[in-house]
């Protein structure tokens, strides 16, 4: 039987095509140690303590308060904030932590079920559990985190669809009209000079 060369281009598409769809729903592994209940509450907590600092009025004089935040801090934050429970490695890995079945989305929205934040150095990188056609996708995004007169930026480093990277340019055009269309939630508090991911940690800087 003569192959020709169309043939050998298809049957190449093909693999590649089944390469992608099985790398875009595979699950990376985890980009931080999840937490248990216990300690992603004490880590909420302890957010919500040094938040009350950068809340606190401040006296003639003195100077502003600067407030780091860990990694876990922020994740647990993040998980409370989307009324998602915080789940154990073992659980993470054979089912997603989900939101209420009643919980409605807008349309046009996606709906995150799960998340993890891990701040390295002065990158912040997430990694976002959806839903598309029925089937879990994992979506990882990296890159710097920060501020410009009075919002909140985000310029992405790297983008991945399960195990699939995505360049960041054919991504970042659609990604930053996104953030335009949500200026207004992305507004920093009055009380806010700022903030920067430094050294691993969120750090937010008083007026």
């Amino acid at each position: 039987m003569k192959i020709t060369g169309k043939r050998i281009f298809t049957a190449i598409t093909l693999v590649l095509g089944v390469i992608t769809v099985y790398q875009v729903l595979s699950m990376p592994g985890p980009i931080a140690e999840p937490q248990t209940a216990e300690t992603a509450t004490a880590n909420a907590q302890s957010f919500d303590q040094k938040l009350a600092q950068l809340e606190a009025p401040r006296t003639d004089g003195s100077e502003p308060t600067e407030v780091h935040f860990s990694s876990q801090e922020v994740s647990a934050e993040m998980a409370r904030s989307m009324n998602a429970a915080p789940t154990d490695v073992t659980a993470r890995h054979s089912s997603s932590t989900s939101t209420s079945p009643d919980s409605t989305v807008a349309p046009g929205e996606v709906q995150v079920k799960d998340s993890q934040v891990e701040l390295q150095g002065d990158v912040a990188r997430g990694q976002f559990v959806t839903q598309v056609a029925g089937k879990d996708i994992y979506v990882t995004l990296v890159g710097h985190l920060g501020s410009q007169d009075g919002y909140i930026t985000f310029d992405p480093t790297e983008f991945k669809v399960g195990e699939m990277s995505i360049p960041v340019s054919l991504v970042n055009s659609s990604l930053q009209k996104k953030l335009a269309e949500q200026r207004d939630q992305l507004k920093l508090p009055d009380g806010i000079a700022g903030l920067r991911v430094e050294n691993g940690e969120l750090v937010i800087m008083q007026k």
